[in-house]
C-alpha cells in the first residue's frame, strides 16, 4: 500500500513521467552538463594526473556544486505543489476520503514528485564519471556525494511536502519552501567548498552527519504531515475561497498582523469601508485590500518571521563587524526579494481566468493602463515594503558605524539597486500572468526568468574565467583570442544581475582602519541601472499592447 500498490505513487508517476515537459527538460539538462563538461575539459595533448591534481579536483566541485544547488531549486518545484495542487483542483477532500492511510499519501506524493529530479541526477552520472581520468577524484568520492545529493533531495522534497500541507496555493507553498530550503543549501554549498583540498576528511563528515540529520528531519516532518492528514482543520472550505483575517489572527500563533495599525497597514491595508475617491483606480483598490490576501496571512508572518531571524547575524557579521562585507547583505535583500516579489504578481492576471472573469473585466471602462498598473502596484507594494523590513539595519548602520558615512553614496547606490530589483521582479511576474493561463505556470516561469538574469550571468562568467582565463602563455594567437573574448563577454553579461551590481558600488575606508576597499566601477553600476530601467519598460509597453489585441482572453 505504501509502495508497490499505492495508487498515488501510481498514478503521479504516469503523469508526471510521460509529458513534454520532462523529457524536454532531460534533454536540456544533459546537454547543458555535456557542453560544461566539453568546455572545461583540458585543451593539451598530454595530461598530468598527478600534476594536476588540483584542477581535475577543481572541476569535479564545480560539477558536484552545481548539481546540488540545481537540486535544491529543482526540488520544491517538483514537491511544493503536490497537495495545493488538489486543494487548487478540488480534490483534496476525495483524497482524503479515500482508504488511502495518510502516511501512504505522503509517501507517494514525495516519491513521485522526486522521481524526475532523481533520473535526470542518476542520468547525469555516466557525463561526471567521464572526469575520472583526469586523475584526483576516485571512484568512492563520487559515489558518496551522489549519495549526499539524494539525500539532500530527500530532505529538501519532505520539506516541501510539508509546507504544501499548510497552504491553500501552490505559490505560498513554493516561497516558504524556497526561504527554508535556500539558507539550508547554502550552508552546505559553503562547506563543501571550504573543505576542498580535504575530500577524505569532507566525505567523513558528511556521510557521517547528513544522513542522521537528514532522516531524524524527515520522520518528523513526516509524521507531521501524515498527522495533519489524519486531521485535517483545511477541509469543508471547498466552496469558500476567503479567509476570515480577524479569526485567522485570533488564532496565530507567533506574529500577529495587525491590518489597521502602522507598520502592518503599509503592506496588509484593511479592508475599505467607504466608497472611492474619484479618479481612484479600482483595480488597485480592490487587488490589495481584498485579493491578495484572500487565502489568509500565514505565509506572510512565515516569510517575515524567517527572512528577520535569518537577517540577524547577516547584519552583525556584514554590516557592524566587517563593513567591507557589505554586499553580502545587500545580496541577501536581492535574494529575498527574488523569492517574494513574484508571489504577489504572478497570479494578478491568471487568477482572473481561472475565475473566468478576464473577459469581464475587459468589458469594463477600465483601460488596460489602468488595469496593468492598478495590479503591478498592487504586488509592488507588498513584495517593496517587506523587503524594505531587511534595510533597517543598513540605515541604522549609516548612523553608527563612521565607515558609512564617509560611503553615503554607495549607501544611495544600494538602496537603488533593492528598489530596481523590486520594481524588475514584479514586472517579470505580471508579464508571466499575461502570457500564461495558470498561476503555478506563470510562478515557476517567472522564477526560472529570474535565475537565469540574476545568477546565470556570474555562474557564466565564473565558468568562463575558469575553462577560458588561464590560458597557456604558448597557446596559438586564436586560441588566445578566443578565450579572451568569451572572458570580455561573460563579463558584460554580468550587468544584467544585481548580485553583480552590489559589487560594483566602490566603497574606501581610510588607511588604517580593518577591512578591504571595494574597487568597484560606477559605470558598469550604470550600465545595470539602464538595462534595468529599459527593460521594465519595454514589458510594460508589451503588456499593455497585449491586452489592447485581446491576448489569451478568450478561453
Amino acid at each position: 500500500m505504501y509502495l508497490v500498490e499505492n495508487p498515488v505513487l501510481q498514478r503521479e508517476l504516469l503523469v508526471n513521467l510521460r509529458t513534454v515537459r520532462s523529457f524536454v527538460l532531460l534533454f536540456l539538462f544533459h546537454v547543458l552538463l555535456a557542453g560544461v563538461v566539453y568546455a572545461a575539459w583540458p585543451q593539451v595533448e598530454r595530461w598530468d594526473p598527478e600534476g594536476n591534481r588540483a584542477e581535475a579536483q577543481k572541476l569535479f566541485n564545480l560539477f558536484f556544486l552545481g548539481e546540488f544547488i540545481l537540486a535544491s531549486m529543482m526540488a520544491p518545484s517538483f514537491a511544493a505543489g503536490t497537495l495545493t495542487g488538489e486543494k487548487e483542483r478540488k480534490t483534496y477532500e476525495m483524497l482524503l476520503a479515500s482508504p488511502l492511510r495518510p502516511g501512504a499519501i505522503v509517501i507517494g506524493k514525495l516519491m513521485a514528485s522526486l522521481a524526475h529530479l532523481a533520473l535526470l541526477i542518476f542520468t547525469s552520472l555516466p557525463i561526471v564519471l567521464l572526469c575520472l581520468p583526469l586523475g584526483g577524484v576516485s571512484l568512492y568520492e563520487v559515489i558518496a556525494a551522489y549519495f549526499l545529493l539524494m539525500v539532500a533531495v530527500a530532505t529538501f522534497g519532505m520539506i516541501s511536502i510539508a509546507c504544501s500541507s499548510y497552504f491553500q496555493r501552490t505559490a505560498s507553498s513554493l516561497v516558504v519552501s524556497y526561504l527554508i530550503i535556500l539558507p539550508i543549501a547554502l550552508v552546505g554549498a559553503m562547506f563543501w567548498q571550504s573543505f576542498q583540498g580535504q575530500g577524505a576528511a569532507r566525505l567523513v563528515v558528511l556521510l557521517s552527519l547528513v544522513p542522521i540529520s537528514s532522516v531524524v528531519i524527515c520522520l518528523i516532518l513526516y509524521a507531521v504531515t501524515s498527522r495533519r492528514l489524519l486531521y485535517p482543520p483545511d477541509v469543508g472550505s471547498e466552496g469558500g475561497e476567503v479567509v476570515d483575517l480577524d479569526k485567522e489572527a485570533e488564532e496565530a500563533v507567533g506574529l500577529v498582523i495587525q491590518r489597521d495599525q502602522l507598520p502592518d497597514r503599509l503592506f496588509a491595508p484593511p479592508k475599505r469601508t467607504k466608497l472611492l475617491e474619484d479618479n481612484a483606480n479600482p483595480v488597485y483598490e480592490k487587488e490589495i485590500h481584498s485579493e491578495i490576501f484572500a487565502q489568509g496571512t500565514l505565509m506572510l508572518r512565515v516569510v517575515i518571521q524567517v527572512s528577520m531571524v535569518l537577517a540577524i547575524p547577516l547584519m552583525a557579521i556584514c554590516l557592524y563587524i566587517w563593513p567591507h562585507n557589505a554586499p553580502y547583505y545587500i545580496s541577501y535583500v536581492v535574494l529575498f526579494n527574488m523569492l517574494v516579489g513574484p508571489v504577489f504578481s504572478a497570479g494578478s492576471i491568471t487568477s482572473e481566468r481561472e475565475r473566468q472573469t478576464l473577459d469581464l473585466l475587459l468589458t469594463t471602462e477600465i483601460s488596460p493602463w489602468q488595469i496593468l498598473s492598478g495590479k503591478l502596484l498592487a504586488g509592488l507594494r507588498v513584495s517593496t515594503v517587506l523587503t524594505a523590513f531587511l534595510l533597517w539595519p543598513l540605515l541604522l548602520a549609516c548612523v553608527m558605524v563612521s565607515h558609512y558615512w564617509e560611503n553615503f553614496t554607495s549607501v544611495l547606490g544600494y538602496l537603488l539597486i533593492i528598489a530596481l530589483t523590486c520594481f524588475t521582479t514584479s514586472m517579470l511576474a505580471l508579464f508571466s500572468s499575461v502570457n500564461f493561463r495558470k498561476t503555478a505556470h506563470s510562478l515557476m516561469t517567472t522564477y526560472l526568468v529570474i535565475i537565469v538574469m540574476f545568477a546565470g550571468p556570474l555562474a557564466f562568467a565564473y565558468f568562463a574565467d575558469l575553462a577560458f582565463g588561464h590560458t597557456p602563455p604558448d597557446a596559438p594567437a586564436e586560441v588566445i583570442a578566443t578565450n579572451d573574448a568569451i572572458v570580455t563577454w561573460a563579463d558584460r553579461l554580468t550587468i544584467m544581475s544585481p548580485f553583480a551590481a552590489t559589487w560594483n558600488v566602490p566603497m574606501h575606508f581610510q588607511a588604517g582602519d580593518q577591512g578591504q576597499s571595494i574597487d568597484g566601477s560606477w559605470q558598469k553600476f550604470g550600465y545595470y541601472a539602464a538595462f534595468t530601467a529599459l527593460l521594465n519598460l519595454t514589458l510594460f509597453c508589451s503588456m499593455t499592447w497585449l491586452f489592447n489585441r485581446r491576448w489569451r482572453v478568450a478561453e
